[in-house]
């Protein structure tokens, strides 16, 4: 198996794995969703920092750590992305999926605009294309839903902002999920020990269900280490490309195991999402050709 292949394998991995996360999460929905977000920011903190000693990188996280402004922007990201947890694991314990598939489609055009009016980027043809078109999807499912999705803007937003610092920060993933963790164990282990004293925990109360939440960690660090390694194996346009493996997951799992209502106009939201992204894909494809072959993006 060469470069390509392997990166390929790690990739399919981790998009097909967090595509199929929401039956992990539903599985364990005998504990609230709030329950499940603490437990998987505490296994994950475990396994985090258990990954970074195996690679000798305790040091540099301890060092970024001490850093003033890094401390204060990592602490950003921690609230965003656990945000953007606490939003996606209650979507798929109150059986919405099919909407929470719909953000995780809506963040790439999320991270476009937010690159626009950030980070001050110009953007193509093509993209302002696929922006728009997204438009007119998202205004369809507002009137499906009689209110904006939020939760396929909460978790987009949120998941863009996150993206937005982390490419500031340039930190590495690994070193920046560890840190990230700290701050999202504190609020998370008082929340713990309450509910434990309130009776209320199901940790510990049931052998599957303390299995599911104690590997929650593991569900959630194992992708992304074999995100980690596709990444560093694949051209960013294919990788770019594979992101959207992840919701068309989430999507077949909400309407095809959950049985999630789709309406006509809901499917007609959809469909215009999905014609606004081959756009992005394709602009996408161009502009890595033109990277490669040296040519100056407009």
């Amino acid at each position: 198996m060469n470069k390509y292949q392997s990166g390929l394998f790690y990739g399919l991995f981790a998009y097909i794995i967090w595509g199929a996360l929401p039956i992990y999460w539903g599985w364990m929905r005998a504990a609230s969703a709030w329950e499940i977000i603490s437990h998987r920011a505490i296994w994950s903190l475990l396994v985090c920092w258990l990954a970074l000693a195996f690679r000798h990188q305790l040091k540099d996280a301890l060092t970024i750590l001490r850093t003033p402004r890094m401390f204060l922007l990592l602490a950003l990201t921690a609230g965003l992305v656990s945000g953007n947890w606490a939003i996606y694991i209650w979507s798929v314990t109150v059986d919405r999926i099919v909407e929470s598939s719909l953000g995780y489609y809506i963040t790439p055009l999320m991270n476009v605009a937010f690159g626009v009016f950030i980070l001050r980027e110009k953007m193509r043809p093509l993209q302002w294309t696929a922006v728009a078109i997204a438009a007119i999807g998202v205004g369809a499912l507002t009137y499906d839903y009689g209110q904006l999705p939020l939760i396929a803007l909460g978790l987009a937003c949120t998941w863009g902002m996150y993206s937005v610092i982390k490419k500031k920060l340039a930190v590495d993933p690994l070193i920046g999920l560890a840190i990230e963790t700290i701050f999202a164990a504190i609020p998370t282990l008082i929340f713990l020990t309450k509910l434990e004293f309130d009776g209320k925990a199901q940790f510990g109360h049931g052998l599957w269900i303390s299995i599911g939440l104690a590997t929650a960690g593991l569900a959630t660090v194992l992708p992304l280490l074999a995100f980690n390694n596709a990444a560093v194996r694949l051209p960013l346009t294919t990788l770019g490309l594979m992101q959207y493996i992840t919701p068309t997951v989430m999507f077949l799992v909400g309407v095809f195991i959950n049985h999630e209502e789709m309406s006509g106009s809901r499917w007609v939201g959809f469909l215009t999402i999905w014609l606004a992204l081959s756009f992005l894909a394709t602009d996408m494809v161009r502009s890595g050709r033109a990277g490669d072959k040296g040519i100056a993006q407009v």
